[in-house]
């Protein structure tokens, strides 16, 4: 009788799982009684059904959506919520490109996987759904459901683990729905065929022994597979000797999957832990960060509807509380870092500390992957002694409300897009000695701008982010800058190295407290070093820079440029430091410039007042034309100044006109004096004569010489 009844509780618990499926479903079954070929992408249809198992040997039978009968499909509507809407990178200045640049994607193959990754949050809400409704049962019933269960829809089979307190391990894996979905191929490899959760309260451990642990999760045309959790932990441990190596399957191809038009094979921590040690991943993850590969990402829902807690626990709870009290550091009971104070107008975007990812990668190989690797809503991950290869869109990408991370000893190459980027609303980031070479645009990219600049639907803080550096690292021969800092507060970059590219680097977006110092920057095409657009407050000092055709370059911004040694480039119009637009209060002091070019400190564009000192130009040689030393001293006031001497001069050659009395240094103006006060003159009077005879005769009538004084 008891085996009846239990029987029967599963039954209707079965039932139950199927109807929330079936509830939550947005999208309808269609039937199809053969084959067709591959087609291009829709809006609405795909060419890759994710969850479908692949098989060994070239599937030539009719491709059923996982969770339906043989026969039928399911596609999902055109118009189901979130459907092709995963937010597109944000827009850059229009002269310059922009992350969707990075890769050519044509709007079809946008938008089938905009679908996927929508189809893939979907799958991932139902399947914590179902567990959740399955283990609030009770009863006989829900022990059943606290093992592993393969849960169906239309988006796809998902093997679930639920909480248990040894961790989950190959031998799981393989014994879940009798081998068929994790099997070992005949070169000792294993093949994964199906999603996995792991749900919170459970670990994943896969882990290599005496020989290297190798699996092949299952991406190819029609399907891809993937492993999840959600608020679970996730364990790649591999050793120096036998590493891990994990990379997505094409069977059919018999090698990685290098197509990701319809989704690839890819790897997710939501809340919870990721470990991941001596590992080798290859070719893993397609469009979103979420589902770009190796992503670790917090969430804003609970991991858990209900936290259940030992005894052992609630007495550690118990004790730590009473501990507080005493300290004076008593509260209501809230986790640490679900309320944050501060000051008026801080982040209002806030993630509970249980809901947020941490990690730790090291020592690990990542290749091929779209995004090498996503953190967001994460604490204190750290990426350490990693190499990152090819990836299609960044290399290392910490995204939102990622802080207190560090990033040490990793090399990212050949990336698409950025090497390293830290996003806006990543607070507190260290980078040091790492090494971004060779990727398609900036070595390292740190973003410290608010999420919004004003009012907004998302009620977004206008506050911006920062505390984040830079330091002992290298950028070299990237396709745009070494290092961009935009906006933020309190970015750095100090004792780095970088070679190369257009510019080597660039503050700008109205950054405030920057710090650029101890750094060598060589070989660059343009700028050294440039400050612009609004940066306040910046201090560029100790610095080496050498060779771009501008030592270091500010524009509308303020800030002190002290005890840096520049060498330009050879070129007529190269300047060692050059200040242009409104960039009052900026100081250039104590530099040493040597070159050859239009000048050394060039000011002459500047508005406002820039103060030098004491910059030692002896190694410069001055190269600009008359006409361009003309320039810097046609300023208004000089032009005033001039005409004021031009009109003495003028006047004073006017009054050589006066005749020969200037010239034998007698007073011009001696005939306007009053007659009194002129001295004694004898004037002669001219007799005129009336005849050869005539003589003249003086006034009195008398003949001979006439005197009148």
């Amino acid at each position: 009788m008891r085996a009846s009844t239990s029987k029967a509780a599963r039954v209707r618990a079965g039932g139950l799982a199927i109807g929330l499926v079936a509830a939550v479903t947005a999208s309808g079954a269609a039937a199809h009684a053969e084959p067709t070929p591959p087609v291009q992408p829709t809006p609405g249809t795909v060419t890759r059904t994710p969850g479908a198992t692949p098989g060994t040997t070239p599937d030539t039978t009719p491709r059923a959506t996982p969770g339906t009968t043989p026969g039928a499909s399911a596609s999902p509507s055109a118009t189901a919520p979130g459907a092709g809407t995963d937010p597109a990178p944000s827009a850059a200045v229009p002269s310059e490109p922009s992350p969707a640049d990075v890769g050519t994607v044509r709007p079809e193959d946008a938008r089938a996987q905009a679908i996927l990754v929508d189809r893939e949050d979907q799958r991932i809400i139902q399947t914590r759904a179902v567990l959740a409704a399955m283990l609030q049962i009770g009863g006989v019933s829900s022990a059943y459901w606290k093992q592993p269960q393969i849960y169906g829809s239309a988006h796809g089979k998902t093997l679930v683990l639920p909480e248990r307190d040894d961790p989950y391990t190959i031998t799981d894996l393989a014994a879940a729905g009798g081998g068929k979905y994790f099997r070992r191929l005949s070169d000792g490899s294993y093949l994964l065929g199906i999603h996995v959760f792991v749900a919170d309260g459970a670990e994943l451990l896969l882990q290599s022994g005496s020989r290297p642990l190798v699996i092949r999760m299952g991406s190819g045309p029609g399907a891809f597979s993937s492993i999840v959790s959600f608020g679970g932990d996730i364990d790649l441990i591999g050793t120096a000797r036998s590493p891990i190596r994990v990379t997505s399957w094409n069977v059919p191809d018999k090698g990685p999957d290098t197509a990701v038009e319809d989704g690839r094979a890819y790897i997710r921590a939501v809340g919870g832990k990721f470990k991941m040690e001596y590992a080798a991943v290859s070719h893993l993850g397609f469009w979103s960060g979420r589902t770009g590969g190796i992503a670790l990402t917090g969430t804003d829902r609970p991991t858990s509807a209900v936290k259940h807690r030992s005894k052992a626990q609630r007495h550690e709870d118990k004790r730590l509380r009473l501990e507080r009290n005493r300290n004076g550091q008593g509260g209501d009971g809230g986790g640490p870092g679900d309320v944050e104070l501060g000051p008026a107008g801080g982040t209002a975007s806030h993630l509970p500390a249980e809901e947020l990812v941490s990690g730790s990668i090291q020592n690990s190989v990542i290749t091929g992957n779209a995004y090498g690797l996503f953190v967001s809503g994460s604490n204190q991950t750290q990426v350490i002694g990693n190499r990152v290869h090819d990836s299609l869109v960044h290399g290392v990408l910490m995204h939102r409300f990622a802080k207190n991370a560090t990033i040490e000893n990793t090399t990212v190459t050949g990336s698409r897009g950025d090497g390293f980027v830290l996003s806006r609303a990543t607070e507190k980031v260290r980078v040091v000695g790492c090494i971004a070479e060779r990727n398609g645009r900036n070595g390292f990219t740190l973003n410290g701008q608010a999420l919004a600049d004003g009012p907004s639907a998302s009620g977004e803080s206008l506050v911006s982010y920062g505390d984040s550096s830079v330091s002992g690292s290298t950028a070299r021969d990237n396709g745009r800058y070494g290092v961009e800092l935009l906006g933020g507060r309190k970015l750095s970059v100090q004792g780095s190295r970088i070679v190369g590219g257009d510019m080597g680097i660039v503050v700008r977006a109205g950054a405030v407290d920057v710090r650029i110092s101890g750094n060598t920057v060589t070989g660059q095409r343009r700028h050294g070093i440039a400050l612009r657009d609004g940066v306040t407050g910046a201090a560029v000092g100790g610095n080496i820079v050498n060779g771009p055709v501008t030592g270091i370059y500010v524009r509308d911004s303020t800030t002190t440029i002290i005890g840096n040694t520049i060498q330009v480039a050879k070129v007529p119009k190269a300047h060692g430091i050059s200040v242009l637009g409104g960039s009052e209060g900026t100081e250039v002091t104590s530099n040493t410039i040597r070159g050859a070019g239009t000048s050394a400190v060039h000011v002459s564009r500047s508005q406002g007042r820039v103060e030098r000192a004491d910059n030692n130009t002896d190694g410069w040689t001055d190269t600009s034309t008359l006409w361009m030393k003309a320039q810097r001293w046609i300023k208004p006031m000089n032009l005033v100044w001039a005409a004021v001497f031009l009109l003495v001069i003028i006047s004073a050659l006017r009054s050589r006109e006066a005749g020969p009395s200037v010239r034998r240094g007698v007073h011009p103006y001696a005939r306007q004096t009053r007659l009194e006060e002129r001295l004694p003159q004898v004037l002669q009077r001219r007799i005129p004569r009336y005849g050869a005879d005539t003589t003249p005769r003086s006034h009195n009538g008398a003949s001979g010489e006439g005197a009148l004084t």
